[in-house]
């Protein structure tokens, strides 16, 4: 039984290992571009996914589709924009685009999407967030939430909000490096910690933590993602009690740690639910190293059943079980 808590832990991409890991309980699959490349060939996949989960717990289809720059569809579907330029154009607009990739991610039978970002844009040279966040300013912030989010939970799509405490102040790309965000504490607290604050407050399901240092929280270098300090003050200071998830484990703002070690200072620290981005050797082997350690640890066994409680009130909340 803690082997299918310990893979309900996980989203993997696409690869090698899919089908076994689905077979032992994976909790879910994220879908890049390479992934869909037709309507016919997408929607395929989809099904071939779903009938391998038999009885298993159903997963989480997910996706990243912000809107504009981030669209995993773009293959098979024009791009609609950004949602800096779409907040830009008004509340109707960003209603209407919305509910357009709402109806998109149903078409497909997705359930999750990492969206929309909080991140507050203050930083004009951030190579990462620009025109993904809706505005620099934390109130428009949390009016495009209001939309959002809104929308896609009334469409049955969980919406993550992103990237915890908050990617908007970054000189570097987590993809690439550790970003540092060394900001007072006036700043971290009303202007990039605000909007997840507020989207709290009205209920967020999900929250994905970002990779990057945060001096608010750790002097040391410690990326937040990894971080008990992080994860307790959103947790214990926010009251937020949804799924805490991991940003991609794969990135190389994480390149100091092992796969595995990564994996289990995550868990320590609090995230409930992880991201790597391919169902390679490389993956099956951190979810494996982590039911071994799982059975012999059991305050690693604790956490783990405490995750999975989390992401099974989530699923039922979305008629996913």
């Amino acid at each position: 039984m803690i082997r299918t808590k310990v893979y309900q832990m996980f989203i993997s991409g696409t690869g090698k290992n899919l089908d076994s890991m689905i077979k032992s309980g994976l909790g879910g699959v994220i879908f890049f571009t390479h992934d869909i490349l037709s309507k016919e060939q997408f929607i395929n996949l989809i099904n071939t996914i779903t009938k391998t989960y038999n009885n298993n717990i159903y997963p989480f289809l997910s996706i990243d589709q912000e809107g504009g720059r981030v669209e995993r569809t773009e293959n098979i579907h024009k791009r609609g924009l950004s949602p800096m330029f779409a907040f830009k154009k008004g509340d109707k607009f960003l209603k209407t685009q919305t509910q357009n990739i709402a109806d998109e991610l149903k078409t497909y039978g997705l359930n999750m999407n990492f969206a929309p970002c909080l991140d507050v844009n203050s930083n004009p040279n951030n190579p990462i967030i620009g025109e993904r966040a809706f505005s620099n300013n934390p109130d428009e912030v949390c009016r495009g939430f209001d939309i959002v989010s809104k929308i896609y939970s009334n469409n049955g799509i969980i919406p993550v909000i992103k990237h915890f405490p908050g990617h908007g102040d970054a000189d570097k790309d987590s993809h690439k490096e550790l970003p540092k965000i060394d900001l007072d504490k006036n700043t971290m607290e009303n202007i990039h910690l605000s909007p997840f604050k507020h989207a709290i407050t009205q209920g967020a399901d999900a929250v994905m933590v970002a990779h990057l240092h945060s001096t608010y929280f750790d002097k040391e270098e410690i990326p937040t993602s990894l971080s008990k300090n992080c994860i307790n003050y959103l947790i214990n200071t926010l009251n937020f009690n949804g799924v805490v998830i991991s940003d991609d484990m794969y990135m190389k703002g994480l390149s100091k740690y092992s796969m595995t070690d990564g994996c289990v200072m995550g868990i320590n620290a609090g995230i409930n639910l992880f991201i790597y981005r391919e169902a390679s050797d490389e993956t099956l082997e951190v979810i494996e190293n982590v039911v071994k350690l799982a059975e012999n640890d059991t305050d690693i066994r604790i956490k783990i059943e405490n995750s999975y409680d989390k992401i099974l009130k989530l699923k039922s909340k979305y008629n996913l079980i």
